[in-house]
């Protein structure tokens, strides 16, 4: 059982004062604080063995071997055949536009690509554009208004051999829902489809299985997962070795370093390997993967505890609304990322209100365009409210109480 009350501890972020008070963290959809390790990590990649990659001299021997730490570790978060599936960039924003450029180069006029309503524009545009620049067409996969989850019947209706490419996210940044993208791909590759899934906003809160999602590619953000700002792409080994790469000559045609283009971010890259450590050092015993599945599942139940009693505080206050799946009894259905609108006041007066007790959480479409103007909420689209799992129910009482007195 993991006392995550404790864990807090090891965040330096949230035991900080300003004026005077101890901010409460609802931001982490957009980023999450980081432990000690992480800091650590960083600090002592530079100051120990900081150097560029492949030389024979002490600092590049030890820098490499930090580099493959964080390459294995993913590969173990994400449960990958082999760490040099892994593939590091700036964000997943980044990495998945470079894939989606050689993607263009492979698709052809009357070929289809699929996205969604309910997605980050990060898995949207790269795949839109990359259709515009080979002729093939785009269709969307809509979504039902009333719960925010996605229409499954739109997707089989325009699913057919034209189909090259979908593309999916785990679980939606905006409003929180987790979709059913095992079912997504195993319907898209019946059909003769590669799928990529966007794990962004998924990762923080539940555990990954690349194999047992049967999907050709997925990406994710190690700074969503208590890590530094660094983007992580996994994909099928025989599409990363097959697909066409924009890079330099002079760089390496094996994997990773096909799709890794330029000097990594090398400090960086020591904190996702630290990232990681702390996620497995949740669990008391076993092999690293097993470890990360056992604290990510447990993760997951607490903060369901989070979803209901900020949904049960909301229930009871008529003035806000919530967006996508209220009901307890589907609280698998979605992660705690919870976002509103007020009866009475903009989202972003929600957001300074909120931010001027020290409470801190975003007002806008989160880059969730697609499904804010789905729901008529643009231009200002709505609050929201994101927790992991080192929230607690104590600050969703403050958060309530705090809502109730803004003017």
């Amino acid at each position: 059982m993991i006392d995550f009350t404790t864990l807090r501890t090891q965040f330096p972020g949230l035991n900080q004062i300003r004026d005077g008070i101890t901010p409460i963290f609802f931001d982490g959809p957009a980023g999450t604080q980081v432990p000690h390790c992480v800091i650590d990590a960083m600090v002592h990649y530079l100051t120990h063995c900081n150097a560029n990659h492949g030389g024979v001299f002490a600092t590049c021997v030890e820098s490499d071997r930090i580099l493959d730490a964080a390459h294995a570790g993913i590969a173990d978060l994400l449960n990958a055949p082999s760490p040099s599936e892994i593939i590091f960039g700036n964000n997943m924003t980044s990495l998945t536009f470079h894939l989606s450029r050689s993607i263009a180069k492979i698709l052809k006029p009357g070929d289809e690509v699929m996205v969604t309503r309910l997605d980050h524009d990060a898995n949207v545009s790269p795949w839109t554009l990359a259709a515009r620049d080979a002729g093939a067409a785009v269709r969307w996969i809509d979504i039902h208004a009333e719960d925010c989850t996605l229409d499954l019947d739109s997707f089989r209706k325009q699913l057919s051999q034209k189909t090259k490419w979908v593309a999916v996210g785990l679980a939606s940044n905006g409003v929180g829902t987790i979709n059913d993208v095992a079912t997504i791909t195993k319907e898209a590759k019946r059909a003769g489809a590669m799928v990529f899934l966007d794990a962004v906003h998924y990762s923080p809160h539940g555990p990954i299985d690349v194999q047992a999602l049967g999907c050709d590619f997925l990406a994710c953000s190690a700074y969503k997962f208590f890590g530094p700002h660094v983007g992580v792409l996994w994909g099928r080994r025989e599409l990363l070795e097959s697909l066409p790469c924009y890079k330099v000559r002079p760089s390496s045609n094996d994997l990773p370093g096909k799709w890794m283009t330029g000097t990594q971010n090398h400090e960086g890259l020591a904190g996702v390997a630290a990232a990681v450590e702390y996620l497995a050092s949740l669990a008391p015993s076993g092999k690293r993967r097993e470890r990360l599945r056992q604290a990510m599942t447990a993760i997951k139940e607490y903060e369901k505890t989070l979803s209901r009693h900020l949904l049960a505080g909301l229930a009871e206050r008529s003035r806000f609304s919530v967006l996508g799946v209220r009901d307890f009894n589907r609280l698998n259905e979605r992660v705690p990322t919870i976002s509103i609108t007020a009866k009475d006041a903009s989202p972003q007066k929600m957001a300074a209100y909120l931010a001027s007790n020290q409470i801190y959480a975003w007002a806008g479409n989160s880059y969730a365009l697609e499904v804010s103007e789905r729901l008529g909420l643009e231009p200002n689209g709505f609050l929201r409210l994101g927790f992991v799992h080192y929230n607690t129910t104590g600050e969703i009482d403050t958060l309530l109480q705090t809502l109730d007195e803004m003017p």
